[in-house]
């Protein structure tokens, strides 16, 4: 479990930041703050993970934040989630090591896949990482994705994939279907065509009747 601090001076849009942070079982919201200052106190009090970190605070700078949140917790992460776009803030917010970049507007969405790009990338390396896992941390060489075999769609197979990385637990075919709003048949095409290119695992979960095969997104991929 994740602990997320989400800092936004919009207190309607901390909330739904929030809301969204709580879809996803791993990550659990453990404060919200509106300026640099509360940010602060909170931080100190419930050592996050990870910051949700807006630009432009009341108090201060969200890049200056990150800067003093390190002081104190120096292995923190951040996604910013910001209307800036200048090219400048971009820059620094890379050149600073957050996670991710988020502009606003955004479907709620686009922040899981963060999330989940930021759950594997932290559960990525268990002892010795060797040169796949570290290029998949800094992003140099992306994941293979298995490409479409004929009659299946790569919309679909976007949001099968996201159904098994956003998924707390393994899912069965139904469970995938009902996810993605298709047929169980449709759904087990998908899952296997993606256990054959080594992304999604599956195991078999015996009781009664016949076998029920489970899938889940191969760890650190």
């Amino acid at each position: 479990m994740y602990d997320v601090l989400v800092v936004d001076d919009d207190f309607m849009v901390a909330r739904i930041h929030a809301g969204f942070v709580a879809e996803n079982p791993e990550f659990r919201v453990c404060g919200v703050a509106h300026s640099t200052a509360e940010a602060l106190t909170l931080a100190r009090e419930h050592s996050p993970d990870l910051v949700l970190l807006d630009i432009h605070l009341p108090d201060g700078n969200g890049l200056d934040l990150l800067q003093r949140l390190r002081d104190d917790q120096p292995e923190v992460d951040a996604i910013v989630i910001t209307a800036a776009r200048e090219q400048a803030t971009v820059v620094r917010a890379r050149r600073g090591g957050v996670t991710s970049y988020l502009m606003k507007p955004f479907q709620r969405e686009d922040l899981s896949r963060r999330l989940a790009q930021y759950r594997d990338q932290a559960g990525a390396v268990h002892g010795a990482a060797d040169q796949t896992v570290v290029d998949r941390l800094f992003g140099d060489v992306p994941a293979a994705r298995p490409v479409p075999r004929k009659g299946l769609s790569d919309e679909t197979l976007q949001a099968v994939e996201q159904a098994l990385r956003t998924a707390a637990l393994d899912l069965s075919a139904t469970d995938t279907a009902e996810r993605v709003g298709i047929s169980r048949v449709s759904a087990r095409r998908y899952l296997e065509h993606l256990v054959e290119g080594g992304t999604v695992t599956v195991q078999l979960k015996y009781g009664a009747g016949r076998p029920e095969r489970r899938y889940a997104w191969a760890r650190g991929r």
